[in-house]
């Protein structure tokens, strides 16, 4: 996708093309901006617009149930997904040596460039258009969760304490990657149960991935 294409699927022209430009430099492309400050930026709008939208979605549905959709929905694994969808990750500049090593398709840079073209947008036109493309971006996603997600580690903590066990221990048994954008491997452990391991872009990305394949395994 070509940063013109990429306006054309959010409807939306940017009166200054810099701003997409900077959303889509990776600060290893050296330049003297790049993405990081609209990410920021474009991260606390995206937490808004969510907000909204659930609100107006969910009418009768109570502030807990909420959060946890709304968690869901601004996630990171969901972000590089919709950044895959649309193949952002062709669209940004990066050095040789960070595209050499998979980061045009690394999770955290995806998450963090869909974050940057949404904070880019907002400056540029404003909260509306904005809101309009990230409905656009996430399509039906809203909708398709019938029931509130319920966190992995909370199921898993919830299940060993059901049984009477100790509560789950996680451990980092791996980390890859840049400084910028390491990649974490842990172990998720019930005792008595063979543990489970899980790669993430943070920690915690990689705890609730281990969480959840161990719940698969306990058949829960």
């Amino acid at each position: 996708m070509t940063p013109d294409e990429l306006q054309t699927m959010l409807n939306y022209r940017f009166r200054d093309e810099k701003r997409l430009e900077k959303a889509l430099t990776h600060s290893s492309a050296g330049a003297d901006g790049n993405y990081e400050r609209l990410e920021f930026l474009g991260d606390r709008v995206l937490g808004l617009v969510m907000a909204h939208v659930l609100y107006e979605t969910f009418p009768d549905e109570a502030e807990g149930d909420l959060a946890k959709r709304h968690a869901a929905l601004v996630q990171g694994k969901t972000l590089a997904d919709i950044a895959r969808e649309i193949d952002l990750g062709a669209t940004m500049i990066l050095s040789d040596a960070e595209a050499r090593g998979g980061g045009t398709d690394n999770d955290s840079i995806l998450a963090d460039g869909v974050e940057a073209v949404i904070g880019a947008l907002y400056l540029d036109g404003g909260l509306a258009p904005c809101a309009a493309a990230i409905k656009t971006l996430w399509g039906e996603r809203v909708r398709e969760m019938n029931e509130p997600p319920r966190d992995p580690k909370t199921a898993l903590q919830e299940w060993a304490q059901g049984r009477g066990l100790p509560l789950p221990l996680y451990e980092e048994i791996g980390r890859e990657g840049p400084d910028h954008a390491p990649e974490f491997t842990i172990q998720a452990t019930v005792q008595g149960f063979d543990p489970a391991a899980a790669k993430g872009s943070s920690r915690r990305a990689a705890e609730k991935t281990a969480a959840a394949t161990l719940l698969e395994r306990l058949g829960t």
